[in-house]
């Protein structure tokens, strides 16, 4: 607004550049008309003045109708000799054979009885018609004329020859050329002095709207000092007046709204809870600092968006659902995806828990009912979902694991309350059984207990320093000592240790027994899940200042959509083949909860088909020589 206008860009210039505009378009369409006229008349004048007087032609007709053709030769040349026209250049009379029987042209005697090759002459004698034409060449313009020659004394009027007459219009064109450059002249003079006058007309009509642009400059950037000097009191001095007006008006209106928007500045800074709001089209307009924290976005990526983009909802709903039903409706914003970590020495980070919001739409509607927007309010729920949705995980689940077991209890001691306790062989069989689903029950509640301990802090841990390469091999060597002693005809599934454990001793400070527990579990679940004959590799390093135990195994493997939920309670990958094969959906949870409790991490890599590894990394702290402990 502030830019300087360049001269030729001003409503000055244009004023005056189109009344000489018009001015010169309206000269030149009457000196084109005038000239365009005045040749016209020219060439009708010239052509009066080259035309052959017809005693002539008769002359020349009577003379080519003549059988004595030597003497009629002698005759058309004396006549041609009398045609005295200076404007005439040449003239040419041919007989209806196409002989050439006279000529004008001194320097053209050698064509007479010859046949012209003019076909345009021809075509003459043939038609019957008078031809003219007027040609320009590098030379200057010429006028050529042919005209029939009939024998007026027979009743056929029959066609004896032509008479062909080529004239120069130099001196036509050249008085039309002295006219027009005295036409151009005056055009130019009355451009000039039209110019003089647009300036002086268009200066007086701009000034004021100048001025009044200047005064709009300065409202525009928020001064409502000015005012606009009127003129007089014609239309322009009505629009000043209205200029004046204006500013009054709007730096009244423009105090009201500063106020109005402070005041929401202020409330939507400090709400708790996330705002956008929308224009009629759907895109967003204002979004606070809550709702740029809650969605990850930034004011910059938001403004001009549509809604559905920025709550990631495009898929469910469309903008006409949320004007015409106005729903509530909770969704949990996507986070970006980082880079995977290294799958050997660093651990993955730790999954955190999705943003939960509650979305609120309501309406921004005029008094006429026409809509203009949209306010959406965020509340954040994640605690209250994730609680929620915690409570009734774990009463399904719990219901579930534990419905399955007591259904069969039932069902055996049915069978023992029917008789089946007086058969001596199916007796003892349903007791058994009846007895491992009891200790199965007895086995999940104390790790439902363990975990609830675990997420009270009431859990204790009796931390000491061990050597980890021994603690690890003691627990590998037990599992190869269960191969050692398994019987031959038992079926119980084979497998070997691969033992890649780390020479240099790692000294941690664990709780043994619950690490232990950690260890037996991931190893029974790579036993478990292993083929017959399968390789389990057990490995120990130092990576930076952790020590990382991870066991492979050669199994199935688990899908990518599962990985991040392996740890979750009563989350089972094969759920059939996991309660046949006795698993509580306990085992990881409570790993990675005794895991953290040390300051670790465990996590899994897996494809499915490819196996499984899981690890363990725990703090580690080499002790330097001389350092002081208790064995």
């Amino acid at each position: 607004m502030n830019g300087k206008i360049k001269p030729f860009q001003s409503i000055h210039f244009k004023i005056a550049i189109v009344f000489v505009l018009l001015l010169l378009v309206t000269i030149e369409i009457i000196g084109a008309y005038f000239v365009k006229q005045l040749e016209q008349q020219n060439i009708t004048n010239f052509e009066n003045l080259v035309t052959v007087q017809p005693y002539i032609t008769t002359q020349l007709a009577t003379e080519l109708a003549d059988e004595d053709t030597e003497a009629a030769n002698r005759n058309i040349k004396n006549i041609v000799a009398d045609v005295d026209n200076s404007s005439i250049s040449e003239v040419l009379v041919v007989d209806n054979k196409g002989i050439v029987r006279g000529t004008s042209n001194a320097n053209d005697q050698a064509s007479l009885g010859q046949r012209t090759p003019r076909s345009d002459i021809k075509s003459v004698i043939y038609s019957n018609h008078k031809k003219t034409e007027i040609t320009s060449t590098s030379e200057g313009s010429y006028y050529t004329a042919i005209s029939p020659l009939t024998n007026q004394s027979t009743d056929a009027n029959q066609v004896v020859g032509a008479i062909y007459v080529h004239a120069s219009m130099d001196s036509v064109y050249r008085n039309i050329n002295q006219v027009t450059v005295i036409f151009l002249t005056a055009s130019l003079v009355a451009g000039l002095l039209g110019m003089v006058i647009a300036i002086f007309i268009a200066r007086a009509i701009t000034q004021p709207i100048d001025e009044m642009k200047k005064q709009a400059i300065r409202i525009a950037d928020g001064d409502y000092s000015g005012q606009v000097r009127v003129y007089g009191h014609d239309e322009l001095g009505q629009l000043a007046l209205a200029v004046n007006n204006l500013s009054i008006r709007v730096e009244e209106a423009q105090e009201v709204s500063d106020a109005e928007r402070r005041r929401l500045d202020s409330v939507l800074s400090h709400m708790t809870d996330g705002v956008i709001a929308t224009d009629r089209r759907g895109n967003v307009t204002i979004v606070n600092e809550a709702a740029q924290a809650f969605l990850n976005i930034t004011i910059d990526e938001t403004i001009g968006e549509s809604i559905l983009n920025v709550l990631g909802i495009e898929n469910e709903y469309s903008l006409r659902d949320l004007l015409e039903n106005k729903r509530d409706m909770v969704i949990e914003p996507s986070k970006r995806s980082t880079g995977a970590a290294d799958k050997v020495v660093q651990p993955l980070p730790l999954n955190d828990q999705n943003l939960i919001l509650k979305v609120d739409f309501s309406l921004i509607q005029r008094e006429t009912g026409f809509i203009s927007g949209i306010v959406c309010v965020l509340h954040d729920v994640t605690e209250q979902e994730k609680n929620e949705r915690e409570r009734r995980e774990f009463v399904s689940n719990v219901s579930h694991e534990l419905r399955t077991p007591l259904t069969s209890v039932r069902s055996y001691i049915e069978a023992l309350s029917d008789g089946a306790w007086k058969d001596e062989k199916l007796a003892p069989q349903f007791l058994n059984v009846t007895q491992e689903e009891t200790d199965r029950m007895i086995r999940m509640i104390n790790e439902l207990l363990a975990l609830s301990r675990m997420d009270q802090g009431t859990a204790k841990m009796d931390l000491e320093y061990v050597n980890l390469n021994e603690f690890f091999s003691y627990i590998l060597d037990r599992f190869d000592m269960m191969l050692k002693t398994e019987q031959p005809d038992s079926q119980q599934k084979r497998y070997s240790i691969k033992r890649e454990i780390e020479k240099k001793d790692l000294w941690v400070e664990i709780d043994t027994d619950k690490m232990m527990q950690v260890i037996d579990n991931i190893m029974n679940n790579a036993i478990k899940y292993s083929p017959d004959g399968g390789v389990i590799t057990a490995r120990l390093i130092e990576a930076q200042e952790n020590v990382v135990l991870s066991i492979s195994d050669q199994g199935l493997g688990i899908p990518r959509k599962d990985i991040s939920k392996v740890f979750d309670r009563f989350y089972r990958v094969d759920k059939a083949r996991s309660r046949k094969q006795g698993g509580t959906g306990l085992g990881l949870a409570i790993s990675k909860e005794v895991v953290e409790a040390h300051h670790g991490r465990i996590w899994v890599d897996s494809a499915e088909g490819r196996g499984s590894t899981f690890y363990i990394s725990l703090p580690y702290q080499p002790y330097e020589e001389g350092d002081e402990w208790d064995a």
